[in-house]
């Protein structure tokens, strides 16, 4: 039985304003004082997840990233500063999570989770959160949370646009009901390729929250079986309902989730045509016929460029009949990783012979060529 003594004079300060809160009050306290959460992603989506679990008195938490913090990481990741990149988010986030509330247990698994390990690190949860941004990782997550029998926190981000559903409580639909087969590789830009805005994780990350206390204390009603879509232009909100289709069954064990999503070790190393920046220059110089596509976005062509067809990488698909079959075409992009997963795509999907990635891209462009390009 939940009882007042359960914390102690500064617990009842910090929380007071959930004691008062009707249909919340001590006991829904001392459920999430009980309770564990994992955070899989400690960065856009993850950091505010992880600060209003912590303020709101999560008992414990796992942070679990093996990433850095990075300079355009701080557009949106508020909860790190300029003194912390470079550094291991999972530690630099305890750190400063600590300082929040020293009543919450902070646990850092500064570890890459797969499918040997997925299991071992998630059992001691009680709730899994998904603030990942690649869908193997998607898929790994939603197949050990149905194997594991807990509940999966979903949020997705893209540009302006955001999703928040709430996956297999109490049996609920999962993952693979909403989204049974994954998108081609390439297909779906990342943040680094589409952008996204910089509130727009805050949004969608608090709502992921709130998924997670009325789950552990038992109030409301979770988005079960239904995704919300959130477009931070309009300011639009839909709730989408969408049947369990028992994908459940089909979960055995975890499996190569690279290769589920057509990431095999063949397309990551799948040999593309690529021209030097000495080469394109000397192409240029000789006034050979060729198309050149630069798939970077908008604001980046305006620091810099060196001409060419403009179609970001987004409007790729949209674009199919603009990119020529009958002569040489050369795409760039900033450093050409961009270019080189559009060229993969487009040879897999519309089986282009043709085309060309600038090694190195614009970068190289200016270390080589024209340093008078401002790098970016």
């Amino acid at each position: 039985m939940s009882s007042i003594n359960d914390f102690d004079k500064k617990e009842l300060e910090r929380y007071s304003r959930h004691f008062v809160l009707p249909q919340f009050g001590v006991e829904a306290q001392q459920k999430l004082k009980a309770a564990s959460v994992i955070v899989i992603g400690a960065g856009g989506l993850g950091c505010p997840v992880l600060q209003y679990l912590v303020a709101a008195g999560v008992g414990t938490i796992g942070i679990l990233d093996f990433d850095t913090v990075g300079e355009s990481n701080l557009q949106r990741q508020v909860l790190y500063g300029v003194d912390d990149i470079g550094k291991p988010k999972s530690q630099q986030a305890a750190a400063k999570l600590n300082k929040l509330n020293p009543y919450v247990s902070i646990e850092v698994v500064n570890n890459k989770i797969d499918s040997s390990n997925a299991l071992e690190l998630l059992k001691p949860f009680d709730v899994i959160v998904d603030c990942t941004d690649n869908f193997p990782t998607r898929y790994l997550l939603n197949d050990a949370a149905v194997l594991l029998d807990k509940p999966l926190v979903y949020g997705s981000i893209f540009r302006y646009e955001g999703q928040v559903a709430v996956f297999n409580l109490k049996q609920s639909a999962n993952y693979r009901d909403l989204y049974p087969t994954p998108p081609a590789p390439g297909s779906v830009p990342n943040c680094e390729e589409g952008g996204v805005l910089g509130v727009l994780p805050g949004i969608i990350g608090c709502l992921q929250a709130n998924e997670v206390l009325k789950i552990i204390a038992d109030i409301g009603e979770p988005l079960t079986n239904r995704v919300l879509l959130m477009d931070t232009l309009s300011v639009e909100t839909h709730v989408v309902k969408f049947p369990n289709r028992n994908e459940r069954n089909s979960i055995k064990k975890l499996i190569d989730y690279e290769l589920f999503c057509g990431i095999t070790k063949a397309t990551i190393a799948m040999d593309i045509k690529e021209v030097t920046v000495r080469e394109l220059k000397v192409l240029k110089e000789r006034g050979e016929v060729f198309q050149l596509i630069d798939v970077r976005e908008e604001y980046e062509c305006e620091i810099c460029s060196i001409n060419g067809e403009h179609i970001p990488i987004g409007e790729i698909p949209h674009c199919i009949e603009k990119i020529s079959r009958d002569k040489k075409v050369i795409i760039h992009c900033r450093s050409g990783s961009r270019s080189g997963n559009t060229i993969k795509w487009l040879e897999k999907n519309y089986h282009f012979d043709n085309l060309y990635n600038l090694k190195g891209g614009i970068l190289a462009w200016a270390d080589e060529v024209d340093n008078s390009l401002t790098k970016y």
